[in-house]
């Protein structure tokens, strides 16, 4: 088997085990405890040596780890990298069940900006977590819970009903989008709820335990290698699932040696990184200043490292359509299996500029790996990622990246086989330096 062809089914089983940010951050965290990372509580006091591995979690939806040189004096500065971990769905509101026409529908909003003709007609589950009160004691406790059967499906409107369906449709959220869930019975007793029936016997709970829910829908289409040589992935949740791979994955496998290597996994950047545990947080912040504290480090030593430091942001990027290349800028156009794609934008939704581009081309360069650019089409508007608003915390020079992808925020994305791979070569440089 192809190297690259390996790591892509590792990544799409990592993928398909991440039905939500909860689960991916589970996942995240049994991988750095898998290469003798310690788990760290912010409840509780933080006692680091050098040398030393350790993960810290947050709302059980954010991540951070980071690895320590073996001696103080080595340290010529930080070494970060972001990614997030959370990515366009539905979050199933409180009191979701509703009745309608002989069936039941559940009652969900959508999270991000998605594009909401790709949920339709496709088999759906549900995952996230919920808080419990716990039998005996009446402590609270969250708890992981994955539906894992095909559940729910949005059904769209008949053509016939809708002659003009293929010139283009426009959605609305509380009536195209809800998902069908069950037929209605006259036999249920008044006041229960099969809804959180099934939530509590995923969870092992009873449904009067369950007091608070964050639960997701999630597209129920495993990944899978495809193409004439296998050469393309089709997946959900790419954007931005295969850079947390990528991340976690070089990042654990890597000793420090003269910086400081920290990753963050960050929750809620597609509906703009501000909660308790996104970008737009304390985090990072909090993490650096415990960590100083604990090592003895003066403030002024801290920012020195930060100074020197860098940060990689990597939020996936477009790739040339194809079918619409007139989209993409003229003189940058991304391809599928082509490398990382370093981001520009002039009014710093990306954060590179010329120094830290040069920075991640000189990695790239040392690890064997061919990188790309991208910047938006002039006439067409693009997004925003992490990077800068995580450098609004921590002022730290940062080059924002991504691996290239189709379909962007579509239920199903596609990439490339060959670009985790060369991902993770890239960043295993960048750590190991």
């Amino acid at each position: 088997m192809k190297e690259e062809v390996k790591v892509s089914e590792e990544m799409l089983r990592f993928i398909k085990e991440s039905p939500s940010s909860y689960h991916a951050i589970a996942n995240a965290a049994g991988i750095y405890q898998a290469q003798g990372f310690t788990a760290l509580d912010e409840k509780k006091a933080w006692k680091l040596k050098w040398g030393g591995k350790y993960y810290v979690t947050r709302n059980d939806s954010s991540l951070i780890a980071f690895c320590l040189p073996e001696d103080e004096k080595l340290v010529k500065g930080l070494h970060l990298a972001a990614a997030h971990c959370d990515s366009p769905t539905f979050k199933v509101k409180e009191n979701p069940e509703r009745k309608a026409e002989a069936c039941v529908m559940l009652n969900v909003e959508p999270y991000g900006g998605m594009i909401h003709s790709t949920w339709l007609d496709r088999p759906l589950s549900i995952a996230g977590r919920i808080a419990y009160e716990k039998q005996k004691t009446g402590e609270l406790e969250t708890k992981l819970v994955n539906l894992d059967e095909d559940l729910l499906v949005i059904p769209n409107l008949s053509i016939h009903m809708n002659r003009d369906i293929n010139k283009g449709a426009a959605y609305q959220p509380q009536t195209d989008l809800q998902p069908l869930f069950t037929a209605a019975s006259e036999e249920k007793k008044e006041g229960g709820s099969l809804f959180l029936e099934l939530v509590a016997k995923a969870a092992g709970v009873k449904p009067e335990q369950i007091l608070g829910h964050d639960l997701f829908l999630y597209a129920r289409e495993e990944g899978r290698l495809f193409g004439a040589k296998k050469e393309f992935i089709l997946s959900p949740k790419l954007d931005d699932l295969q850079c947390v791979y990528s991340l976690v994955k070089s990042h654990s496998e890597v000793t420090a040696k003269k910086y400081v290597t920290l990753c963050a996994i960050f929750d809620n950047e597609e509906v703009g990184s501000g909660s308790n545990q996104g970008a737009d947080s304390t985090f990072l912040e909090d993490v650096l200043l415990r960590m100083r504290e604990s090592l003895g480090v003066s403030a002024s030593k801290l920012k020195e490292w930060i100074a020197a430091g860098l940060l990689i942001s990597a939020d996936n990027a477009h790739a040339v359509h194809p079918c619409h290349p007139e989209k993409a800028d003229p003189t940058n156009r991304p391809r599928l299996n082509g490398g990382p794609v370093i981001k520009f934008n002039s009014a710093q939704k990306y954060t590179t500029d010329g120094v830290t581009a040069a920075r991640f081309r000189s990695l790239c360069k040392r690890a064997g790996v061919p990188c790309q650019t991208y910047v938006n089409n002039s006439d067409v508007a693009g997004g925003s990622t992490l990077g800068n608003i995580s450098t609004s915390h921590v002022s730290i020079p940062s080059v924002d990246i991504g691996l290239p992808q189709l379909a962007m925020h579509s239920a199903v994305e596609t990439g490339g086989t060959q670009d985790t791979l060369m991902a993770i070569k890239a960043m295993k440089e960048y750590f190991s330096e």
